[in-house]
């Protein structure tokens, strides 16, 4: 490798860096960092394990987890502060892995547009498999560590007097989070999320204390030092992967039926990076270059649940045993989900 195509690399690697702070920072890590403090200062332990607890009924846990992404415009980057936040109040390991892999791949943006522009069949197929893969992730990996479970350290929370406003500061945060993914309109934008931002504000400092305010915006901080140097790193080198990775050297091995190829197809897709909806169009091209229908599903599931990112982050939080499971879970059922979506329509 010469010192000038090293040099390339590096460059690629930055304007990657560059690229994601323009188009994720403002506008999706903040709001999700500080919805992730909110989750993990201002609701109760009991509030977050009412419905993901090791100790909930797994029908509500398992059911809530899987389509609670539903409502959130989120990539495998931008879901893990809010999987961290949820996981650290104590959220048993299950239904926690389940809303990690379900929140980026169900959302009700990624799912119309999937639709609209790979077909109606790789639209409902997405939706589907994403919700029951995402339990069966969940429940597998409930039932390697649950029993070896410890429990999380919890930060200071307010349980004497929980605050009533709590869940309107999580609604209108999520509120911040989504309009962008709604709205294209820079303008238009403008005009919601400024008024939006100025409420939430407003709303804090007369709903909460000093002492509140300052928890809340210590736990964001702390999120926010574990997650984002780390995933920059990570977009950096994720990069320059798929610049020595081009898309027709991965044509070449997902065009066909075999096993291999599906299982090259989530493998490839867990190490690129798909911000919200970008899978998509990249995926089309992929099938008009020739990849087959089954590996593209097995794309659209590994690639939003899993990237280079992610994967570092996650074994980050979980620890490395923990994470490499996750890991692998998500690689193996997306090959077999899109062997069974393959095999049928053949």
């Amino acid at each position: 490798m010469t010192q000038d195509y090293l040099i390339h690399l590096i460059n690629i690697g930055l304007q990657s860096v560059q690229e994601y702070l323009a188009l994720h920072v403002l506008l999706c890590l903040v709001p999700a960092f500080f919805l992730a403090g909110a989750i993990a200062s201002l609701f109760s332990k009991e509030s977050v394990l009412k419905y993901f607890g090791a100790g909930t009924p797994k029908y509500i846990s398992y059911s809530v987890a899987a389509v609670s992404g539903t409502v959130l415009a989120v990539c495998s980057c931008t879901v893990l502060p809010l999987f961290a936040g949820i996981y650290k109040r104590g959220a048993g390991i299950g239904p926690a892995t389940t809303f990690l892999f379900s929140a980026p791949a169900i959302n009700i943006l990624a799912i119309v547009y999937t639709a609209k522009i790979l077909g109606y069949d790789l639209g409902v197929a997405r939706a589907l498999a994403a919700i029951f893969l995402s339990v069966a992730i969940g429940l597998a990996m409930a039932a390697i560590y649950e029993r070896k479970n410890i429990e999380h350290k919890g930060i200071k929370t307010f349980n004497s007097d929980e605050h009533s406003h709590t869940v309107h500061i999580f609604l209108l945060l999520l509120a911040i989070l989504v309009m962008p993914e709604i709205i294209t309109s820079w303008t238009y934008l403008a005009l919601v999320e400024i008024p939006l931002i100025a409420v939430t504000v407003f709303l804090s400092f007369k709903w909460y204390t000093r002492e509140e305010i300052a928890s809340w915006m210590q736990e964001t901080w702390f999120l926010v030092k574990m997650i984002a140097p780390l995933l920059l790193i990570g977009v950096f080198f994720a990069g320059i992967i798929v610049e020595l990775l081009p898309s027709e050297i991965v044509v070449q091995y997902v065009g066909g039926d075999s096993v291999m190829s599906y299982f090259i197809a989530s493998i490839a897709a867990a190490l690129m990076y798909f911000s919200t909806l970008t899978e998509v169009p990249i995926i089309s091209a992929l099938t008009l270059l020739g990849m087959g229908t089954g590996p593209a599903l097995a794309m659209l599931l590994a690639g939003p649940a899993l990237s280079l990112p992610n994967m570092i982050v996650i074994s980050r939080v979980m620890g490395i045993q923990k994470g490499l499971s996750y890991i692998a879970l998500v690689v193996v059922v997306s090959m077999i989900s899109g062997l069974i979506f393959g095999y049928y329509l053949i």
